[in-house]
């Protein structure tokens, strides 16, 4: 259940049901009748429901429902746009049942209702709601009553999760076969309230027809690919990383990364510093290893030992003036190097309006495919980054947008935010539904970027890691609660891994 399809994917799925002998009527009727099932979750018996029905087959959903609410001892109202019945189609085929006047969108006072089914557009939405729809939807947000969303929020589009200029906030969306990525996306995700995908006979046999290439950033995800120590593994078999420090003042960015990547598995972990930051290092953690590195030589130096076999480069260090070209030769070092590697932070910054030079350094670099360099942007990041890359164009979706960055860099792109997605040069994309606001804190972002390189250490293919570092990351949020800090991080994290029910060894 983690793949996610787009509406056009929905389309596919819907028209594979059809040809192999599910009648559309069939496959409204069951929706129609998961809706009501649902509805009789938020309503009284024997409450007052309005059904807002829209001209397609979302609406055909909706005088499902109303039926089948009228019929268990409910008091429902329906309404159209202008009071009229579909006139075609299937939803006209289901209007036909329902033998109740209809009111009019602007004549419904929602103060005489305990719920609103919300059945005027779907996933599929490709315009924005306007004129008379606006005026009911706006209404019913202020109304205060309960409201259940059929597939999605009408004025959400399924797609990106972006408004379609309004849309009220539903406390219940019921969905068909699978979630869409505007389940997943803000604000969608947070307009749809509890999403329940309900199953109405759709064999799942079509996905291997349709391949979806977005999913839901869980376990079944990565899961397959967590290197576990075998009874003969050593800590450089369980990866060895190096994290670069900056000077002392900007030094507890790396500290906080080499933390996580010791506690997410690492064999091993340098921090690779000048010798200013060395007491404050040393001062923090024992099991940390310290190396000098204050200039490109030493930091060459230290990457001719292939053992150190993935790198962090970016949190704490210089952005400005010559630190910034320093930062720059130091990514173009640990590209070179070929090593799994994770980029964030000031590594991301200092190719603002430079994307295109990244691009070219890992084009040269030859990476196996699968295995790509990372990158951790957050928005602002994302826009340095994509400012004056060739072939670059803004989308709306922000699947598209990470995918779009990642083809062009050939890097894995970790899009943090409240929705981070996590998409690979080959298509793929996930979307992460676990986080939670207490992780907006400084530092959260370093703690990341070295628990992915820990699990990039394990061998774990880029996608896979980061995908893993994303959704880890985010549980130990979660189970950490309010007013978290970065530094309870790295701990929480053991706990989560602890608890993974995984079975592949290294």
């Amino acid at each position: 259940m983690h793949r996610l399809l787009t509406p056009e994917e929905m389309t596919i799925a819907d028209r594979f049901a059809v040809d192999s002998g599910t009648p559309v009527l069939t496959l409204m009727e069951r929706a129609g009748r998961a809706v009501a099932g649902h509805a009789m979750r938020l309503c009284r018996p024997a409450g007052r429901v309005i059904v807002l029905c829209g001209p397609g087959n979302n609406g055909g959903d909706g005088f499902v429902a109303a039926r089948i609410l009228s019929g268990r001892g409910y008091r429902v109202d329906v309404a159209t746009l202008d009071g009229h019945f579909p006139d075609r189609g299937d939803a006209g085929v289901m209007a036909g049942y329902w033998k109740q006047p209809l009111l009019a969108f602007p004549s419904v006072d929602f103060d005489r209702y305990d719920l609103c089914v919300d059945a005027i557009f779907g996933a599929g939405l490709s315009r924005d709601v306007a004129g008379g729809t606006v005026d009911c939807l706006q209404r019913l947000a202020q109304a205060g009553l309960a409201i259940l969303a059929v597939d999605v929020p009408s004025g959400v589009d399924g797609e990106s999760g972006q408004l379609r200029g309004f849309a009220a906030q539903a406390g219940l969306t019921v969905t068909f076969f699978r979630q869409k990525p505007g389940h997943c996306l803000q604000p969608g995700r947070d307009l749809c309230g509890e999403i329940v995908v309900a199953d109405i006979g759709i064999d799942s046999v079509c996905l291997s027809v349709i391949d979806p290439k977005t999913m839901i950033n869980l376990p079944a995800v990565w899961r397959d690919h967590v290197p576990l120590p075998a009874t003969t593994s050593h800590k450089y078999l369980r990866g060895a990383v190096l994290v670069l420090s900056n000077r002392l003042e900007y030094s507890g960015a790396a500290r906080l990364s080499a933390k996580a990547a010791l506690r997410g598995g690492a064999g091993l972990v340098t921090l690779a510093t000048p010798v200013d930051a060395m007491t404050a290092h040393a001062a923090s953690s024992d099991a940390i290893m310290l190396r000098r590195c204050e200039n490109l030589e030493d930091f060459a130096a230290l990457l001719a030992d292939t053992r150190r076999n993935a790198l962090v480069i970016g949190p704490g260090l210089g952005a400005e003036g010559e630190d910034a070209a320093f930062t720059r030769a130091q990514v173009r070092l640990g590209i070179g190097a070929k090593r799994a590697l994770v980029l964030d932070a000031s590594a991301l910054t200092v190719f603002a309006g430079r994307g295109q030079e990244l691009a070219d350094l890992v084009a040269q670099s030859g990476y196996r495919e699968g295995f790509e360099p990372i990158v951790t942007p957050h928005e602002g990041e994302f826009a340095h980054l994509s400012k004056n890359l060739a072939g670059y164009g803004h989308d709306s979706s922000k699947c598209a947008r990470a995918r779009t960055l990642s083809r062009l860099l050939g890097c894995v792109v970790v899009y943090k935010g409240a929705d981070t997605v996590i998409a690979a040069p080959d298509g793929r994309a996930a979307i992460s539904i676990n986080g939670t606001a207490w992780l907006a804190t400084a530092g959260s972002g370093d703690v990341l970027s070295g628990l992915v390189a820990a699990f990039c250490a394990g061998r774990m293919p880029s996608f896979e890691a980061a995908c893993m570092a994303v959704w880890c990351h985010a549980q130990a949020g979660l189970n950490l609660g309010p007013y978290l800090t970065a530094d309870d991080l790295p701990r929480a994290i053991t706990q989560v891994l602890r608890d993974l029910p995984v079975s592949k060894s290294v």
